[in-house]
């Protein structure tokens, strides 16, 4: 699998959670997260056309970024084949300023906190 792969794979398991958690709506949210910051250390290989399951937790929570830790299993294997991050910025949807993670925010964030 390209190395590329991976972090598509990161990508759609964290905004996959944050879908599942109300926390983007693709279409309607003000607020969105922009990748500023990414990295991804291999330590097994992951290959077509292997189930691949992905783990998500936050290790660090700011006042207007979110650091994602993400791991990806091949199969039912224990040890992951791959660990990366992801750092969000909370931005205004129109204006891509910075925008402080509120309260609601913080707390469904906090449910992943490692």
């Amino acid at each position: 699998m390209n190395n590329v792969v991976h972090y598509s794979l990161f990508d759609t398991a964290v905004n996959g959670w944050l879908i599942e958690t109300g926390l983007l709506d693709l279409q309607g949210s003000e607020e969105i997260g922009l990748v500023v910051e990414t990295g991804c250390r291999y330590h097994g290989e992951l290959a077509f056309p292997d189930p691949v399951t992905a783990g998500i937790g936050i290790s660090r929570l700011g006042r207007s970024s979110v650091r994602y830790e993400i791991a990806l299993f091949r199969g039912e294997d224990e040890l992951a084949a791959a660990e990366g991050f992801f750092v969000h910025v909370n931005v205004d949807r129109r204006t891509r300023r910075p925008v402080a993670i509120g309260p609601e925010k913080r707390r469904t964030y906090e449910e992943i906190l490692l």
